[in-house]
């Protein structure tokens, strides 16, 4: 089981690396705190996730829209990804390689979430940073990123990644969002390559990375 501790709290920095990976079987309990936590602010960390899903099922749904396979009407194929520093879960993103109406207009092409304990410390740059790159390299770019507009360290955090402000615009609820693009001309990290080793690590330990 992977820690969710904050014993070591003071050795995270900008420095060490974020790892994007898929969620496997031993993420259960450190993903399930992270859906609470999640939850206590009013968001979702486990995209999808429904309380009477087994984490099997829940792996087995995500799976099927990394493939593309039997999804529901109007829905994308997306990969979504747990970030890692260290050994410990410190956030998520969602890659989104089509955009639907809804994903046009108010929802972009990448979502990612930092966990409470481990927000101001460069890791919520790495991850975009890193989720461009693997959008990149699947054929998508320019990449739409949309933050909330009053979301100043998510908006900091586009800037620092290429993003280009577009506009404003308000969402069918009536928030007022930014509209960013990102065009990836030369991928910084080499985290199409770790991130197929990562997910050979995990179908080794025996996730069931192929649905079943």
């Amino acid at each position: 089981m992977r820690s969710t501790s904050n014993d070591r709290e003071n050795a995270y920095d900008s420095i060490m690396p974020v790892v994007l990976r898929p969620f496997d079987s031993q993420d259960e309990e450190v993903g399930l705190i992270a859906h609470m936590a999640f939850a206590e602010e009013g968001l979702i960390f486990l995209l999808g996730y429904q309380s009477d899903m087994s984490w099997q099922d829940w792996l087995a749904h995500i799976e099927r829209y990394r493939v593309g396979s039997d999804l529901p009407a109007n829905r994308v194929r997306a990969e979504f990804l747990a970030a890692e520093v260290n050994g410990e879960l410190v956030g998520r993103v969602s890659i989104r390689f089509a955009l639907n109406d809804w994903l046009a207009r108010e929802g972009g092409h990448i979502g990612y979430g930092v966990l409470p304990g481990f927000r101001r410390k460069g890791h919520a740059t790495e991850m975009l940073r890193q989720a461009a790159d693997l959008a990149h390299h699947e054929g998508v770019d320019p990449l739409l990123i949309i933050c909330d507009e009053d979301n100043l360290g998510s908006a900091t955090v586009i800037e620092r990644c290429g993003g280009v402000f577009e506009s404003l615009a308000t969402t069918e609820s009536g928030t007022t969002i930014r509209r960013y693009w990102i065009q990836v001309e030369s991928p910084r990290h080499p985290s199409p390559a770790l991130y197929r080793v990562t997910r050979a690590k995990s179908r080794s330990r025996g996730t069931p990375l192929d649905g079943r």
